[in-house]
């Protein structure tokens, strides 16, 4: 059973008009989004998460970045986990095909603090990947840093923000746009047992503002950044939940 920010992506993917109705909760005149664009997952019948590595020609066919992306990441890819995206939807980012990437979140506790963890028993290939993610974040830190100060973004804190950070940037530096959405749902009195549920957008906004302070700087968030090739931009947005979760985890 599906409970929190899973079974809300799906509910609301689930929608007839779900494309139009993202497009609105952007509300970007630069982003938009096709009623033919591919987006996954695609509610309950498709539920499988994205990962761009393996499946990025689906959202815009015939850009060669998906490999460079992976070994970007990872020094062994084989067995190795890449990060997988809540909601990945193809649309046009300041007229150019591009990519609405999703990180949904329902309570406060969805928000990990932690870095990445190495497992004291591990291969010498995970210890290689730990190391290589670590580097590709640093220089995606590095180069943000340089374009806004203060941003902090690391491998050993705050993993689940610095990897989607790091991952807009460097999509978008080999030429493909990225919008990142921090969305929050609110208003799921049925995961209290679990974190404290987002009442309202006053209340996501705020636990955002505290979450990501020290990581990226104010002023980070909606605002157009060039990365190179094309440009990223992070937004933070909330919707209230279609239906409350039920059952318990």
């Amino acid at each position: 059973m599906y409970r929190g920010s899973r079974k809300h992506i799906l509910d609301w993917t689930s929608y007839p008009d779900f494309l139009r109705q993202l497009e609105n909760l952007i509300g970007l005149p630069e982003c938009s989004i096709a009623h033919s664009s591919y987006w996954q997952p695609r509610g309950y019948k498709e539920p499988d998460e994205a990962c761009l590595e393996d499946c990025g020609d689906r959202f815009i066919p015939g850009v060669d970045c998906w490999n460079n992306l992976a070994s970007w990441w990872l020094r062994h890819r084989r067995g190795a986990n890449t990060p997988n995206w809540d909601l990945v939807v193809a649309g046009k980012l300041w007229g150019q095909p591009g990519l609405v990437l999703v990180e949904a979140k329902a309570h406060e506790k969805e928000l990990n603090r932690n870095g990445k963890r190495l497992l004291k028993k591990r291969s010498d290939n995970s210890s290689e990947n730990h190391e290589y993610i670590g580097r590709a974040i640093a220089e995606a830190s590095s180069a943000l840093d340089k374009i806004i100060q203060g941003v902090r973004i690391s491998r050993d804190s705050h993993y689940q923000l610095a990897n989607r950070v790091a991952y807009s940037w460097k999509i978008a530096s080999m030429g493909v746009p990225v919008l990142l959405v921090y969305l929050g749902f609110t208003g799921d009195a049925g995961i209290a047992n679990v974190g404290v549920p987002f009442k309202d957008n006053e209340h996501w906004q705020s636990v955002m503002r505290i979450y990501s302070d020290g990581v990226l700087p104010e002023g980070f968030t909606e605002r157009r950044i060039p990365c190179g090739k094309a440009d990223m931009c992070m937004i933070i947005r909330s919707m209230d939940v279609l239906e409350q979760s039920h059952g318990s985890e």
